[in-house]
This record gives structure tokens, sequence and C-alpha cells, in this order.
């Protein structure tokens, strides 16, 4: 039953990103993130489909969801911007995160009434940031490089620091003393020793790896596998030894990040698909979580019971999340940001599922406490995505993208070079209208009765074409897009397109060469 129940929470949390994603390709005003919540939001509040979906367990979600997430991050930073900025990212996830946590905790104690251990609670919470989330709240405009580097570094390490607060916060709840020796010692332990385990375990298989590439027990899937279980394993040890697992699986995906620039060459399929595993494994990971997090909140409001305190949650939520947004707008001057780029940085701590997995993660709470905490922390993740919706996309300049009309025309005058290219060969009428409709294709205009057809033929002809037939196919489709790059490098010479556009289009060409040559690349037909 129990094994059911998986399964079907799993299919209908996939089936709302699946969802959630098409309709953001028909709304893309509205951040994705944003129609993930909301499909989570809908889910969560209607009666049968949350049913489906069992309690929130905050083990798996980490082990399953946010390790492989936050190595993916971790590989795509460059180690050495990590080792450029170590003391801003110490200062920052570290410093300013306790003496953010200390200062809201009072606050909170002293204004809110609410008792000392349970105000640290509160605000060890607030304290991970999401760099997924800051996405979603920018309207489509990029952020200033320095502060833009320092939030996603940022949210790579404050995790732990939020974590190791929390369960300080937990032990004075339960036990009455706050032991601050013995919670520095659990810091350093966790951090440091999350750091440096993370790494060595990293390099050690990624030696294993590098050894096996270059043997010939190489196998692909297998790779595959190794490198899909890393972060999960690295978690789940460090977790073991009392070590922060988040920090671990970040420390193990900057190793790979070096070794992904230095051996992408040695065997180009499989890091190729890797890349694509990466791409893929990321954008579904985003969105299940903020599938989660609408699914979360949907539970949270409508499990709450009407208290004579009703609207102290919320005050208190304004409280902490106002706090958090003065103290990083100070510590962002503090780094010498320009008054602008301090207030962006302050508006980009955006709060998200983390967060709340945190909250959810306490058992040792009384009821009343634990509701009031969740309400608390729900509060601060609204507001963290609503306020800067609302403000960053008036502070920032608007990315100077290619209007989607002229990146229609040039792919349109690119396939046209490639049809010119079959109007200097000799053909047979089977062979030309068959490459035609293959470099139609590109424009993804082809009619659906178009490709009914075309199917119809292939599926019922065992092979299309044989001998010189098949010779003149793959060289008249070879020759089309040795054209169909020419136009690209010389549309690059006249320096009007953005190279980042002609590249894009300059792979996919590539992409379809090697599903005309490469075996590998082929179906059987």
């Amino acid at each position: 039953m129990l094994t059911t129940t998986i399964y079907s929470s799993t299919l209908m949390i996939l089936i709302a990103v699946a969802v959630s994603n098409l309709l953001a390709q028909g709304f893309k005003k509205i951040a994705p993130t944003y129609i993930n919540l909301l499909m989570g939001l809908l889910v969560g509040l209607v009666p049968i489909t949350n049913a489906t979906i069992l309690s929130f367990n905050n083990e798996i979600f980490m082990t399953a969801i946010i390790a492989p997430l936050l190595f993916f991050e971790g590989q795509n930073t460059r180690v050495l911007m990590v080792r450029k900025k170590r003391l801003l990212i110490l200062e920052t996830a570290g410093s300013m995160a306790v003496a953010l946590a200390i200062v809201v905790g009072l606050a909170v104690h002293v204004i809110g009434g609410i008792v000392w251990p349970l105000a640290l609670i509160m605000a060890a919470i607030s304290v991970p940031t999401d760099a997924t989330a800051l996405d979603s709240v920018t309207g489509g405009r990029k952020l200033p490089a320095q502060v833009g580097s320092l939030l996603r570094l940022e949210a790579l390490f404050n995790d732990a620091t939020g974590l190791i607060i929390l369960q300080a916060g937990v032990l004075w709840y339960t036990s009455g003393q706050l032991a601050l020796g013995k919670n520095l010692v659990a810091f350093l332990w966790s951090a440091g020793g999350g750091l440096v385990f993370g790494a060595a375990i990293a390099f050690v298989l990624m030696i294993c790896r590098q050894a096996l590439l270059r043997s010939r027990w190489n196998l692909a899937s297998s790779q595959i596998i190794i490198y899909l279980m890393t972060p999960i394993v690295i978690y789940l040890l460090a977790e073991a030894m009392a070590m922060s697992g988040i920090i671990a699986v970040v420390s193990a995906g900057l190793v790979y990040n070096g070794e992904a620039q230095r051996s992408r060459f040695s065997e180009p399929r499989q890091f190729h698909l890797s890349v694509q595993l990466i791409n893929l494994g990321s954008e579904i990971l985003n969105s299940f979580v903020f599938v989660i997090l609408g699914i979360l909140l949907a539970r949270i409001v409508t499990g709450y019971h009407a208290a004579p305190t009703t609207g102290h949650w919320l005050w208190i939520g304004l409280l902490v999340y106002s706090l958090g947004l003065v103290g990083r707008y100070i510590h962002g001057l503090a780094v010498k940001f320009m008054s602008r780029d301090a207030l962006i940085f302050a508006l980009g701590g955006v709060h998200g599922t983390v967060t709340l997995a945190l909250a959810l993660s306490i058992s040792v709470l009384t009821a009343a406490d634990n509701q009031l905490v969740l309400l608390v922390e729900t509060v601060v993740i609204i507001l963290s995505m609503l306020v800067p919706t609302v403000l960053l996309p008036h502070m920032l300049p608007a990315n100077q993208a290619v209007p989607r009309a002229k990146l229609t025309k040039m792919r349109a005058e690119m396939v046209a070079a490639g049809l010119h290219q079959l109007t200097q060969l000799t053909l047979t009428p089977a062979v030309e209208a068959s490459v035609t409709y293959d470099l139609r294709d590109q424009l993804r205009q082809t009619r659906l009765r178009s490709f009914l057809r075309q199917w119809r033929q292939s599926s019922w002809q065992p092979e299309i074409f044989t001998g010189d037939e098949a010779l003149q196919e793959r060289r008249a489709l070879m020759q089309a897009f040795d054209a169909e790059r020419q136009y690209l490098y010389e549309l690059a010479l006249t320096h009007q397109i953005a190279s980042k556009c002609i590249y894009e289009l300059y792979s996919e060409i590539l992409l379809a060469e090697s599903l005309v040559l490469d075996p590998a690349n082929q179906t059987e037909v």
C-alpha cells in the first residue's frame, strides 16, 4: 500500500511539473517558477489530487531532490571563482547569516513576545536563500555581475549555516541550555568537515572514473550511474558522520567542474550525454521543488486553525522579513556595493522550499509552536518572492535579446541557403523530396499531414533508400548543412546578431549532422 502511494505521489507531482512547464511556454511574461508554484497550490487545494500526495518527508526531499540539485549547481560554478571570493562567501554565508539570526531572533523575542529558543528557530529557518527562486523574480532582467555571483554563491553555502543554527535553537528549546561552545564545535565540524569530506570523496571518484575512461573497461551507462549516485551517496555519508551533507555535495560539484573543463573531448558522446542529463535533471528538479512548495503552502493555509492570536503570525512574519532585508542591505554596503546594488542584493535574498523543509523538519515543537513557525515562514517565503518581483524589474536593465521575428527570419534564411545548395546537385526525385522535407523540418513549420505521410512511408517501407540513393541522401544533407553553416559564418562577420544566437543555431546544425553520420546517434531503419 505504501509503495502504491509513493508511486501515485511521484506520478501526480511529475504530471503537475509537465503540465506547468507546458503552460509556462504559453505565458512567457510569467516566470516558470510561479507557474510551477501555482500548479502546486492547485494540486494541494483540490481534495482529490491532494489525497494522492504523501505527507512531506524531509529526509527523502533533502536526499533525492535538494542534494542532486545543489550538486548540479556546484558543478556549474567555477572553483576559481569560489577561491577568489572565499572570504566574501564566509562573510556572507557565515558571518552575515549568524548575525542576522541573532538580531532577528532577538527582535522576535523582544517585540513579538516569543520565547528566545523559538525566536532563534524562526530566525534560523529564514537564513537559507534560493538561487533558483531568484531567477523567477528578476523579470528576465540582468543582475549586476558582482551581485548576481555573490547571491548564487551565498545560496550554495548558507543552507548549512541555517541548519546548524536551527539545531542550536532546537537543543535550546528542548534542554533549556544554549551551549555555545558545543554548538561552535558542531558548526566547525559540520561545515569544515562537509567541505573536506565532499571534495575528498568526489576526488577519489573522479580519479576512478577517469581511469576507467582511459581503459578498455569504460562503459557510458556505468559511468552515468556512478555519476548520478555520487551526490546521494556523499550526502548520506556526510549526514551519517554529523557533517553538512549540503556543503559536502556542493564541494563535490565544485571538484567535478574542473574535471568537466579538462576531459570533455576524451569521450565526446559520453560528455555530451552527461551535460544533457545535468540540464534535464536541473530543470525537472527545479520544477519539482516549486510544485512541492505550492502543495506545502496550500496544506499549511488550509490546515491552519484560527486561534485568539490570529494575525500574530502575520506581523511576526513581516518583522522577520523586514529585518532580514535591512540586515542584507547593510551587509551589501559593508562589502563595498553601491547603494543601488546593495538594495538589489538585499531583495535578492529569496527564500524557497529549503526554508519550508527546515520548518517542517522540526518534530519537537508543541502543536501551537509548530503551527506558528510554519505560518511565519510561509509569510517570509511569500514576501521574499513577491517584493522583489514587483521592485527588481524597475531596478534592472532589460536583457538585449534578439527579437523573435528576427530569429525566425534568420533561421528561414539559413534553411534557404541549404535548400539552394540542393539545386546544385544531381539527385533522384525521391532523394530530393526526402532531403527537402528534412531541411524544411528545421523551421519546425512542416504540416502534420506532411509528417504523417513521411511517417507512413518510413514505417511501412523497410528501407527507404539503398545503395546509391542512400549515399546521395547522406551527401546531399552534408552539403546542405555546409551551406547553412557558411551562411551563419558570414552573418557572424557582420556583427549584427549576438554570438550566442548564432552559436545556438550552429550547434543545432552540428547535432543534425551527427544524426546523419554517427551510427551511435541513429535509430534502426
